[in-house]
């Protein structure tokens, strides 16, 4: 914890050399460790207001409370000094862990968010920001997808029984393995066989909702502008049943590196991927496409339950960059939508400057395109009723982990005018 607030670095990498210079903590000590470590990252604001104290003792302290449900007497037990245990608790320390945080408190503090993106959050929950906020501050189930190219979602239920899942409320090929509390580790689901022959991805339900309502099908021209590592290209392409062309772009080589792999092992026959330096691979697709899927650079703000690190680290100038970078994207994009096509713009952040604000923006910019609402996109693709957007629109999609129990992401689905 030291480490992460000295050096702002991510704690994946604060916590790999951290296990490497202490070889004396057995793997599943290292992974409790971790998991308190990022325990403490979630909820960093509301343990530290709660302890009046913001060292990494009392961060720890309150989340093995807070976080561990642990009781009060249990951690002072705890601490008794012997050797290799913590020092005795001190009386404010023990006034700390027996606090409750009134509904007085600051909202930034109880939705544990960064204090400097309060009016961000303030528009766009109103008075329930900290709600909001703190369902982004718990842990996060694992959630898959059923490659129906390979396999059914029965056929992987019974595969991964062990580990319990469940199907999804809304993404029909979506599986879900509920978050394990305490020193638990995650399961590890890439290692497993079902995962080796193809025929499940570990992708959130919201990513999952994303791509079924871009509106990709069977014999569309399609095209994932940034495709990245692929998880959503291999959404389109089973959604697709592997027929029309589906084309994966992304301006970095490394990021698209691991989607050759991922194509051979789900059964995928549809895609041609287009990397960077390839543009004018880009330029014959002008005007061409039925569907363009933009899965913007973001702040990753929907991300925090999974990488808590990342909002501390988070800078306005860091929104602003990745506003710039969004701006420069839907511009590429648009221009490869057919009339009558759609352009299908999705984040990975609950922030209105990406969201909906980039949304009219390019509105302004762009206006032979027109917004979409949402449910008539959703009730195309998804058999499930609609719940409402976390924001209140019937024009875009927001959703969040309190309001539809899936990571943050927006969607805008954009049609060209004929």
């Amino acid at each position: 914890m030291t480490d992460l607030a000295a050096r702002k670095r991510p704690a994946s990498e604060a916590l790999k050399d951290w296990g490497l210079t202490h070889r004396f903590a057995g793997s599943g000590d290292r992974a409790a460790i971790g998991s308190l470590v990022f325990d403490c990252l979630r909820q960093r604001s509301s343990l530290a207001f709660a302890m009046d104290d913001d060292s990494p003792r009392s961060l720890v302290l309150r989340a093995l409370v807070t976080a561990w449900a642990m009781l009060a007497d249990n951690v002072d037990t705890l601490c008794d000094g012997s050797r290799f245990a913590p020092e005795p608790l001190s009386d404010a320390e023990r006034a700390g862990l027996a606090r409750a945080l009134s509904t007085e408190v600051p909202s930034w503090v109880r939705g544990d968010y960064p204090q400097w993106l309060e009016a961000s959050f303030a528009g766009m929950f109103g008075g329930d920001a900290a709600e909001e906020g703190a369902a982004l501050s718990v842990r996060a189930p694992v959630d898959l997808r059923v490659n129906t190219l390979k396999a059914s979602r029965d056929k992987v239920l019974k595969a991964l029984a062990r580990f319990e899942p469940q199907p999804t409320a809304y993404a029909a090929s979506g599986l879900r393995i509920a978050p394990r509390q305490g020193p638990a580790r995650i399961p590890n689901l890439e290692a497993d066989a079902a995962h080796g022959k193809g025929w499940l991805e570990v992708q959130d339900e919201g990513s999952q909702i994303a791509a079924l309502v871009s509106g990709a099908g069977p014999r569309l021209q399609v095209i994932d502008l940034c495709a990245g590592a692929g998880g959503k290209t291999l959404a389109l392409a089973a959604t697709m049943q592997n027929t029309g062309q589906l084309y994966a772009y992304d301006t970095s080589r490394m990021r698209l590196r691991p989607i050759f792999e991922r194509l051979r092992r789900a059964g995928v026959r549809n895609v041609q991927a287009l990397e960077a330096g390839e543009e004018a691979g880009l330029g014959v697709l002008e005007g061409r496409m039925d569907r363009v899927v933009i899965d913007a650079p973001c702040t990753g703000s929907g991300t925090w339950r999974r990488r808590p690190d990342a909002k501390w680290r988070l800078s306005p100038e860091m929104l602003s960059a990745r506003v710039a970078d969004q701006v420069a994207v839907l511009d590429a994009g648009a221009g490869l939508v057919k009339p009558g096509g759609r352009l299908t713009y999705i984040t990975c952040s609950v922030l209105p400057t990406e969201n909906r604000e980039q949304v009219e923006s390019f509105l302004a910019r762009h206006p032979d395109f027109a917004v979409t609402p949402w449910r008539e996109a959703w009730d195309a693709a998804i058999e499930t009723e609609a719940p409402p957007s976390a924001d209140g629109s019937d024009e875009t999609l927001l959703m969040t982990p309190r309001s539809h129990g899936t990571d943050g992401f927006f969607v805008a689905v954009l049609e060209r005018r004929a």
